[in-house]
């Protein structure tokens, strides 16, 4: 095809293209948030383009203000919504740890349960959104790295990658997947299927994993041994009581080696049985009803005892969504104010209550609960009613919402910001699991359409009460809803004013006669650039106009492009802000900008070259 004969572009195009750079600049450059941006954008484009129309064959504005802010109605922004309340779901109640402790407990060699578990997290990322299993399946693998003798850095870079990858191989492993088949359907065309991508994906996805497991670690700096085992107890140590009561699952337990099945990761420090002490080591003691246990372990540990077995750690026996056992002070104006959270509080140095015991707090009277106490001086021992708290010292309490913002407000207790989290409903863990793999058989099996199957699951796990309101609308994310709705406008504005072919014919004529596979696989490398300074949602959005352009030019099925386009946005492996679970992992591998682009470019690079091959071979171009 002769592609120098291109039509002179209108005003139009060259307004959208320069709406286009304009975007790009500002989402890049990070020096106005992007809230500001993708507001400030939509703006512009409907100030624009009323100002100067693009008329259809009847001389209407196909840019009106209703099309621009169609995308936020879109089908598949309502569905990545609803994926992340499902997802939410998944992470509240414990359902997600579930596995990764089932993994993480296995008796296999260190290498072993490394590659089971990267394993695993590639399954998992192919139905369930990469975050919350990133987050999960972090502590698994420092606590691996540790009994291997590795350094945290060896793994955490692997464990984002890995779920990146395996997000590529269904429709929902991504929203950015998501994304592209709804763009599909803007340009008038038939969405993606489930497993429409699963082949090609599956492909790029395994010779990616290859390079992630055996490669990549060479790679990443060595850093030491000893950082994995400082990471994994990084938790501040709370030193707490319980009492073992009639009945409970504690009565009758007998000590492994020192520690009791139904209190993992808690260390029990002193039983006191009938006033008389019994010290560790507890080979073979039993616990009786009425036993004392001083306890010690992080703020998760204490909390995961407190989601299982409710009352233990003196927790009012009450179901999570049962407001009538509440105390007065728990009970809100509506759903959420009974959601009981954790949050810390310190006693600062000017505090009334230095010297008081928890009793002497009062703060059973507003529905809040002590859990345990951190000193940083030394390891508290001895029941914690006899404990005079001094400065410094930090509280994990538990109690309603309502009443942790009135804690705020009070000058002897300084709660640490940023510190709230809710507890775990692990007794919806069955229901939360129940509901996400109906989504995903009645989904993949074409019952019903992925948008009303996820939209279904995510009102059911709030009509049951695995989330609450409040929860599901914090579980959305506003800056994707904004940033996609701002680039499915910027979409539709390419594809009316013509922008997208002009673009596609350039890019034709810049290659030259090279091909439809050429073409197929340039254009992979282009997207897979542009993901990593992008957004990978706003790049898979921007482009698959693009793409369609050039298939219709090349007379090829866009779906080819459109797939091409998930993958390559996907490959978002040489810088840390290409994906937010490269942000995640950040932090606890210590990792520097430069390592994402020394181990994160060859990646993408062969993977590139595995897309070039599985054209050729599982398409046939």
């Amino acid at each position: 095809m002769d592609y120098a004969n291109i039509a002179a572009a209108t005003p139009q195009v060259w307004l959208t293209l320069a709406l286009l750079g304009l975007a790009l600049g500002l989402y890049v450059s990070e020096k106005l948030p992007v809230e500001v941006v993708s507001i400030g954008m939509l703006s512009v484009m409907m100030l624009a383009f009323h100002l100067f129309p693009v008329a259809d064959a009847a001389g209407k504005n196909q840019l009106t203000p209703g099309a621009l802010l169609a995308g936020f109605g879109n089908p598949a922004l309502l569905t990545v919504m609803a994926l992340l309340v499902v997802a939410e779901a998944l992470s509240r109640t414990g359902a997600l740890d579930k596995l990764a402790d089932g993994v993480g407990h296995l008796r296999l060699p260190n290498w072993a349960m490394l590659l089971l578990a990267l394993a695993v997290v590639g399954v998992a990322s192919a139905f369930i959104n990469d975050t919350p299993v990133v987050v999960m399946f972090l502590p698994v693998l420092q606590a691996m790295a540790q009994r291997g003798g590795l350094a945290s850095s060896r793994v955490m870079m692997p464990l984002s990658f890995v779920a990146i990858l395996g997000g590529m191989t269904t429709l929902i492993g991504s929203s950015t997947n998501l994304l592209v088949s709804s763009a599909l359907i803007a340009q008038g065309l038939p969405g993606l299927d489930f497993f429409d991508q699963t082949p090609m994906g599956l492909l790029v996805a395994a010779v990616g994993f290859v390079y992630v497991v055996f490669v990549m670690p060479r790679l990443l700096p060595k850093g030491t041994a000893g950082l994995a085992g400082h990471l994994l107890g990084q938790g501040k140590q709370f030193v707490s009581q319980c009492t073992v009561g009639a009945g409970s699952a504690l009565e009758g337990e007998t000590a492994a080696a020192g520690t009791f099945r139904s209190l993992p990761d808690i260390t029990v420090h002193l039983i006191v049985r009938d006033g008389r002490p019994v010290y560790p080591p507890y080979d073979d003691v039993q616990l009786l009803a009425g036993d004392e246990l001083m306890v010690a372990g992080t703020r998760k540990a204490l909390s995961d005892v407190a989601a299982r077995l409710p009352g233990l750690l003196s927790v009012p026996d009450a179901k999570e969504d049962d407001f009538d056992a509440e105390p007065p002070a728990a009970r809100g104006r509506d759903a959420s104010a009974g959601e009981r959270v954790l949050v810390e509080a310190m006693i600062p140095p000017t505090s009334r209550f230095a010297g008081f015991s928890v009793d002497q707090l009062g703060l059973q009277r507003h529905g809040v609960t002590v859990l345990g106490i951190e000193r940083r001086a030394r390891m508290i021992r001895g029941p914690t009613t006899e404990i005079r708290l001094q400065a410094g010292d930090v509280l994990l309490l538990m109690g309603p919402w309502d009443a942790i913002d009135q804690l705020r407000a009070e000058r002897d207790l300084v709660v640490v910001s940023g510190s709230a989290g809710s507890l775990p409903k692990v007794h919806h863990a069955r229901r939360a699991a129940f509901v996400f793999l109906s989504m995903v058989a009645l989904s993949a099996f074409g019952v019903l359409p992925i948008a009303i199957a996820a939209l279904g699951a995510a009102t059911i796990l709030v009509a049951v009460g695995t989330l609450t309101p409040r929860q599901a609308i914090r579980a959305i994310d506003t800056k994707v809803v904004l940033m996609v709705g701002n680039a499915l406008a910027l979409g539709e504005a390419m594809d009316a004013t013509g922008a997208a072919s002009f673009l596609a014919n350039h890019m034709l004529a810049a290659v030259g006669d090279i091909g439809p596979w050429g073409a197929l696989v340039a254009f992979f490398g282009l997207v897979a650039v542009a993901t990593n300074v992008l957004s990978n949602n706003a790049t898979a959005v921007l482009f698959t106009p693009i793409g369609v352009g050039i298939a219709r030019q090349l007379g090829l099925d866009p779906h080819l492009f459109a797939i091409a386009t998930i993958l390559a946005s996907n490959c978002s492996f040489a810088t840390p802000i290409g994906y937010q679970t490269n942000l995640l992992v950040m932090g606890p591998g210590h990792y520097r900008f430069a390592h994402y682009t020394k181990a994160g470019l060859p990646l993408m690079l062969l993977l590139w070259a595995a897309f070039a091959v599985g054209a050729k071979v599982v398409w046939g171009l």
